[in-house]
This record gives structure tokens, sequence and C-alpha cells, in this order.
């Protein structure tokens, strides 16, 4: 009987230097539980774009700044595009608005470059399964840039049902549909139905900019 193979979770990679995307893709094609295939590199926006269109990636690495723009631009493209696309910003710069920027761009995580190579391996595992994943000092710049923000125009949290405001406070908190749904004795289908009437409420479209509305006003419960 022929065993059954894990997929490989297909990534592309965008950065603008040929020796970084060498090192990474040597690091995640070592990687064999799960595997971790690279379908496509590119070095610009403009690539970026064609390339995830092109092979559908799972997941994007995505480097922040690019000769034709910036990965945020890249990030709202590809994800207004393939919204089921997980996207890490990998980067060598760690600032208060690039994270920001990240987080309302619809990002799955931002990582510095100088990351461990378990790290990063870890990284996009945890990505895969569903989490949001930051730096650990930049998850406390967001967080407190995001909480000195302005509030966002026209966005109220009182639109939403005490069940559905408690789904989003474990969502912002970094949990995925799944853990939300063992916390709450809930299907992880009725979870994704109530994020769906969250999203249309707070008119948004991704977890990560519904979670960064309610981090705006309210900080998360600890599960």
């Amino acid at each position: 009987m022929s065993e059954t193979r894990t997929p490989p979770i297909r990534i592309l990679l965008v950065d603008d230097s040929e020796l970084v995307r060498r090192g990474i893709k040597t690091v995640l094609t070592a990687q064999t539980e799960p595997p971790m295939l690279i379908v496509g590199e590119a070095g610009d926006v403009a690539g970026a774009v064609a390339e995830s269109l092109r092979h559908k990636p799972a997941l994007v690495l995505l480097d922040i700044r690019l000769p034709d723009g910036t990965g945020f631009d890249a990030c709202r493209r590809i994800l207004e595009r393939l919204p089921e696309t997980r996207v890490i910003m990998l980067t060598a710069f760690s600032n208060d608005n690039f994270v920001y920027e990240a987080v309302t761009s619809g990002a799955h995580g931002y990582l510095m470059k100088e990351i461990e190579p378990s790290g990063l391996i870890q990284a996009v595992k945890d990505v895969m399964a569903g989490r949001s994943i930051l730096d650990p000092d930049a998850t406390t710049r967001v967080l407190r840039l995001l909480r000195g923000g302005a509030p966002e125009q026209g966005v109220d949290l009182s639109v939403l049902s005490a069940q559905e405001r408690r789904v989003l406070a474990f969502v912002a908190g970094g949990l995925t549909n799944k853990q939300v749904g063992g916390q709450m004795k809930l299907s992880e289908n009725t979870v994704k139905n109530y994020l769906v009437n969250v999203f249309e409420k707070l008119h948004v479209k991704r977890r990560a900019q519904a979670a960064a509305i309610y981090v705006q006003q309210l900080s998360p419960p600890r599960p």
C-alpha cells in the first residue's frame, strides 16, 4: 500500500535580490513535513502580480521595497484577485508605519529577514494554518499605533451582535476559526458565518482589517 503524501505548500518568492531569493528557497525546499514548493519568483510588483495570477500560490513571501512600487501595493492587488492566497511580508525594515500598512493591506504576517530558518518555516506553517504572524517587536508597536490612531470613519462596533463581537475579539487575539470555535463551543463553519457578518457590517474584506478596527477600540480577551 502506497503512503499518502502531504501535498506541498505552493509558494511564490518576491524580492528584488536574487541572492535573497536563493537563500529563502534553499531553506524552504529543505522542509519535508509539510513539503514546500517554490512555484515561481519575481523581483518587482508587476512580476509579483503576474506570477501570482499564473501560478495561484497558496502563499506569497513578499519584500516591501521593490523597484516599481511597494509590497503593500502588490499585496492588495494579489489579494483582490486571489483572496484565498496568504501573504507574509519578509523585510529588513522594522518600521511602525510599515507594519501598520502591512496589516491594513491584508497581509497575514510581517517578519524580519534576520529571522532564523526554523522561525521562517514555523511562520509559514502557522500562516497556512490560519494564524496571523507578526514579529514580536512589531506586534507591540503596531498595536500601540492602532490604538493611538484615529478611529475608522463610520465604524462603530455597536453594530455587531454580542456573539459577533466575541468572535471578532478572539480573531483579534490571533486565534484561528477552529480555535475560536473551540473556545465558544461552535462549529468552524458557524464561526465563518459570524465573520462574514462582521466583515459586512464593518465594511472590510479581510480578518486583519477587522482585527485592526477591533484593536483600535477594545482589548482582545485571552483564551
